[in-house]
């Protein structure tokens, strides 16, 4: 079941400030529990070695997926990083990604999942609907694909967003944030949490539906791709079978006591 949100009722503002503040501790402690878990994520259902791309987020780089990727390639996945440096969010940094992707798929023999953090994870459906017959399914984490524009994120990062990216505000609500908000034409799961101290919560939710899904989890933004909660969904969602979607279920075993009843839109406003 699913918590009803109406987003046409809401205005969606920035994140709290209290979260905010709280962002870099809890990076830590995320980080902290990854060692302590990581020999019981070694029981997470393992792959079938098809390629997955892993995109960071705003400000990063590939050092900053690198236990993602080690997590995945551990599973038996190909794990691919960007190679594109530094995240800046600019329009050239944009299109490399384009002609990256469209490069290396040419060079493969089956479909590629996407993993992406942030800005990444827009990105990511950007991509898919640019190459959907190249992509298996695509996973965001934190990705606020549903803002309308800079008010949704914390201030200091949608300042410096506009700085490195060169991009106005209307840039970036006609040339990342329109085309990002469209239902991607593959699977896709959306994982948020209602403690993110960068952007709100709302604007990285999805309209759940026959492909696509909500996984509510405990933590901040910036430590989604260190999180072992968010690892283990990683993990479920990677493994099924290819053309055999089905969404996270949340209710098995003690998945129920780690993972919130998610958030289901209910207008496309």
């Amino acid at each position: 079941m699913y918590e009803k949100l109406d987003v046409s009722a809401h205005g969606i503002k920035g994140p709290s400030a209290w979260f905010s503040a709280a962002e870099l501790p809890r990076v830590i402690l995320e980080v902290a529990s990854l060692a302590y878990t990581w020999p019981l994520l070694s029981t997470a259902p393992c792959g079938d070695r098809h390629p997955v791309l892993v995109l960071p987020g705003f400000t990063a780089g590939d050092e900053s997926t690198l236990l993602l990727r080690r997590f995945l390639s551990r599973l038996k996945y190909r794990a691919l990083p960007w190679q594109l440096g530094q995240n800046t969010g600019s329009f050239e940094l944009r299109d490399a990604l384009i002609e990256h992707f469209d490069r290396i798929t040419r060079t493969l023999d089956c479909k590629l999942s996407i993993v992406g953090q942030s800005l990444g994870g827009i990105y990511a459906r950007q991509l898919a609907q640019l190459f959907p017959n190249r992509i298996r399914q695509i996973i965001t984490l934190g990705s606020p694909f549903a803002s309308k524009g800079p008010e949704s994120t914390n201030p200091l990062v949608a300042k410096l967003f506009r700085y490195m990216s060169g991009m106005s505000e209307n840039d970036m609500r006609e040339q990342v944030l329109n085309y990002a908000k469209n239902p991607p034409p593959v699977p896709s799961t959306a994982i948020y949490t209602k403690s993110d101290g960068v952007v709100h919560w709302r604007s990285c939710l999805e309209f759940a539906g026959e492909q696509a899904e909500n996984v509510e989890i405990i933590g901040s933004h910036s430590g989604m791709a260190v999180n072992p909660v968010v690892l283990n969904v990683i993990a479920d969602r990677l493994a099924q079978p290819e053309g055999n979607w089905r969404p996270f279920k949340r209710n098995k075993g003690i998945r129920a006591w780690i993972y919130p009843t998610p958030v289901r839109k209910t207008s496309m406003s």
